[in-house]
């Protein structure tokens, strides 16, 4: 079954602990039109990381978790900082 009209595909990139979780650094994903970076993280089964302070970016750009993503977007999922 290959993807609906209604469907789009965004580019991932995860870095640190989120990328050794995903099994890699680049992904594609495909999400319902309409959906926002919140829903991408619930489909990659990363929603703990919201409560731990993951930052995301689209293309670039620090959003929220609300921001609605488009076909062919770039999102970073960047893993909160730790050290001393």
């Amino acid at each position: 079954m290959g993807a609906q009209s209604d469907d789009i595909t965004v580019n991932v990139l995860a870095f640190g602990p989120l990328a050794e979780r995903l099994g890699g650094r680049a992904h594609t994903c495909t999400l319902k039109a309409g959906a926002s970076v919140r829903a991408l993280v619930m489909e990659l089964d990363l929603e703990t990381w919201i409560g731990f302070g993951l930052s995301v970016a689209v293309n670039g750009q620090r959003c929220t978790l609300d921001t609605l993503v488009e076909s062919g977007d770039e999102v970073a999922l960047l893993p909160p900082v730790s050290g001393g």
